[in-house]
């Protein structure tokens, strides 16, 4: 669980990112679940977007996403989310 200053923390960092995955209209299954976590142990920080025709809001996306590998949601915006999963092997971003 992240404090309200890593995720301040975290919002800053993610600002100049650009969307690197959506969720379309297959929605959430096990392939995208493998490529978001290979992503997230890379990068540490991703933002990604849902589509309109996916059939869930990007709340419920980051939210079903977040649980299926272990990650925190760090903010909602619109259809685009952020998410946030230390590394195991390389430490990227350090938190207080």
């Amino acid at each position: 669980m992240l404090t309200s200053k890593q995720r301040a923390r975290l919002r800053s960092l993610s600002n100049d990112m650009d969307t690197i995955m959506q969720v379309g209209k297959d929605g959430v299954n096990e392939n995208m679940i493998k490529t978001v976590s290979d992503a997230l142990e890379a990068r540490e920080l991703i933002k990604m977007r849902a589509l309109e025709n996916s059939g869930m809001t990007s709340r419920e996306a980051a939210e079903e996403l977040a649980a299926a590998v272990g990650a925190d949601v760090v903010s909602v915006v619109g259809t685009r989310f952020v998410m946030y999963r230390r590394s195991e092997k390389k430490t990227k971003i350090e938190l207080a």
